[in-house]
């Protein structure tokens, strides 16, 4: 690694070694899935912003700290990890319990979901005017919020919610409240990378792994294939190569979430299935696999590792992982938890870089 923590090669770009990464969204959901799932994740990443959509959802100070510490009895001995907690931003939600949770680091951001716009999300916002005190206060207090990006409203496409959501709701509760910061989480359009790119400090996105390789003909054609559907749902190609592309250039305001989230396969392959991609387990074999068809490798270590700490205001992890190059990687088809397996995600194309050491 260079004097500024930079990326490392080694022979024919055969290594590649990176400080530790993070995730900036995740979903490890509770009980028998989360002792399951948790795991796949804490093998490789240091720290993950932790979704608080539980069934009931984690709304006060006291949720996270359970919360917490179910987590932390689920994490294996030997790995080094720590989940940063998130709390469900409601109607009800008080700005004096909040600026408390908040001053005692107990949270590190709060999560908007418009109420019906993903799983679990029956409980979020239906009237933005009753959570402006709130947002008054985290920007007050530089408390990050992170929005799940599409609106509701059942007259729109839902390839276009994003888009309208940036529109409608976001762009005037950024300018009713300056220095309110804000993540669009798991961004899916160019419409959204390109008002993330000129939005200036307070704003930022994460992109997930498996929205850099599908876009919804992936879901669609040919068959309906339910592991790849996901919210915000993939859109047109030419959205997914504007993600690729503000991915690899190493712009301060794009770093991962995963978005990684697990369902068993039998809530996945019904009538009405969930939503969500499981991909904890080879995120990083898919990024290193797409940095280098793109020939940036180099600014895979920004994206994963640096450019997240930085919005956050958080030290930047100070351990370091190894991918190697070599024959495909074969990963487990499925993971088997108390729940059910749960299938994991398949990019469609072979994986030839693999975590070494972490």
């Amino acid at each position: 690694m260079d004097e500024q923590g930079g990326t490392s090669y080694r022979g024919a770009m055969d290594t590649l070694t990176i400080r530790r990464p993070d995730d900036w969204h995740l979903h490890l959901r509770d009980g028998a899935m989360l002792k399951a799932v948790l795991p796949e994740t804490a093998r490789h990443f240091a720290r993950a912003i932790v979704m608080p959509n539980l069934v009931p959802p984690v709304v006060t100070g006291a949720d996270a700290a359970d919360y917490r510490d179910r987590i932390l009895a689920a994490t294996p001995a030997e790995a080094k990890f720590q989940p940063l907690m998130t709390l469900y931003l409601t109607e009800e939600t008080e700005v004096r319990d909040l600026r408390a949770v908040a001053e005692e680091g107990l949270i590190t951001a709060v999560k908007l979901y418009p109420a019906g716009a993903t799983t679990n999300s029956a409980s979020g916002v239906r009237d933005f005017a009753k959570v402006r005190p709130v947002l008054e206060a985290m920007a007050q207090i530089g408390l990050p919020l992170l929005v799940h990006g599409e609106v509701v409203d059942p007259d729109v496409d839902i390839f276009d919610r994003e888009a309208v959501f940036i529109d409608r709701i976001l762009d005037p509760i950024r300018r009713d409240i300056p220095g309110l910061r804000v993540v669009m989480e798991h961004v899916t359009t160019r419409e959204a990378v390109d008002y993330v790119t000129d939005g200036g400090s307070d704003l930022a996105a994460t992109i997930t792994a498996h929205h850099l390789v599908i876009n919804r003909n992936h879901i669609l054609a040919g068959g309906i294939r339910p592991h790849y559907y996901c919210l915000p749902v993939a859109k047109r190609e030419t959205h997914r190569q504007a993600l690729v592309d503000a991915a690899i250039t190493g712009h301060a305001s794009f770093f991962l979430g995963t978005d990684s989230a697990p369902h068993p396969d039998h809530a996945k392959l019904q009538p009405c299935g969930c939503a969500g991609c499981f991909t904890a387990t080879n995120t990083l074999s898919i990024l290193a696999e797409v940095f280098e068809m793109m020939g940036a490798l180099d600014r895979l270590e920004a994206f994963t590792s640096l450019n997240g700490p930085a919005f956050y205001r958080l030290p930047v992890n100070e351990g370091t992982i190894t991918l190697e190059k070599g024959e495909p990687v074969i990963y487990p088809a499925a993971i088997e938890t108390g729940d059910g397996p749960v299938t994991v995600f398949d990019p469609g194309m072979p994986l030839h870089w693999r975590v070494r050491d972490a």
